[in-house]
């Protein structure tokens, strides 16, 4: 692992993969109220818009990669109506949360849960219209060989949408993000999930991460045309689109 790699546990010796799932097996009870309290609902409408960049396509069959407890997957079931969505990910915990939710909302005939690896995704070449990923590449141990496999089982023509938190650029955005994400994120997280370092890693992973311009050369690299940003509420967020 590189000594650069942002992981959740410091002092753990395990990759960061491992350790990201027991993360979110640690916080899958809290991880939906945390998410909209902590962005004061604003995720919800952020959701709903890299959802409806996929209304032109209208893609029959959806994989939500890093799925979690599946509510970027449910909105695009209410938005875009596909026959399939499926939705992948490495914590047991957060998919016991969405297997819970798609029985409660019955439409386990659209939506199906699998337990897998976002770098090794396990369908084949070409098996899907769309890609869905919302705050999840961040996580990724090994963020090309995440994106290059998501190009890999997308169909010629289909299409990537991934939600992620960005770096505020501007004045006072940069300084009233950088001091809600390092002192009431943190405080807040450790409050309800009562998982001390979860959500210190989560902020710290943002910052770290290559947004805007960055992400989108590193679309283009693994296979990706087309790519565009479009950073959302002062650039907090950002809607990522790459076409096969």
């Amino acid at each position: 692992m590189d000594s650069n790699t942002i992981t959740p546990y410091k002092d753990d010796k395990v990759g960061k993969k491992q350790q990201v799932a027991t993360m979110f097996n640690n916080i899958s009870k809290t991880y939906d109220f945390l998410n909209h309290f902590l962005s004061f609902g604003i995720d919800i409408i952020w959701r709903k818009k890299a959802i409806r960049s996929l209304r032109q396509l209208q893609p029959k069959k959806i994989l939500d990669v890093a799925t979690g407890t599946g509510d970027f997957a449910f909105e695009a079931i209410n938005i875009l109506k596909p026959d399939k969505i499926v939705g992948v990910d490495i914590s047991e915990g957060m998919l016991a949360v969405a297997k819970e939710k798609i029985a409660k909302r019955g439409v386990g005939n659209k939506f199906e849960v699998v337990l897998g690896d976002s770098e090794g995704l396990p369908f084949d070449d070409g098996s899907f219209d769309a890609v869905t990923v919302a705050f999840g590449v961040r996580n990724f141990e090994n963020l090309e060989k995440g994106l290059a496999d998501i190009c890999r089982v997308l169909r010629p023509g289909g299409k990537a949408v991934i939600l992620e938190f960005s770096n505020p650029k501007t004045f006072p955005m940069k300084e009233l993000y950088s001091v809600y994400s390092r002192t009431l994120m943190p405080f807040f997280g450790r409050l309800f999930s009562k998982d001390r370092e979860a959500y210190s890693y989560l902020p710290e992973s943002v910052v770290q991460f290559p947004d805007g311009e960055r992400f989108t050369t590193i679309l283009d690299r693994v296979g990706f045309s087309k790519t565009v940003c479009r950073p959302q509420t002062f650039g907090i967020c950002s809607i990522y689109i790459g076409t096969k």
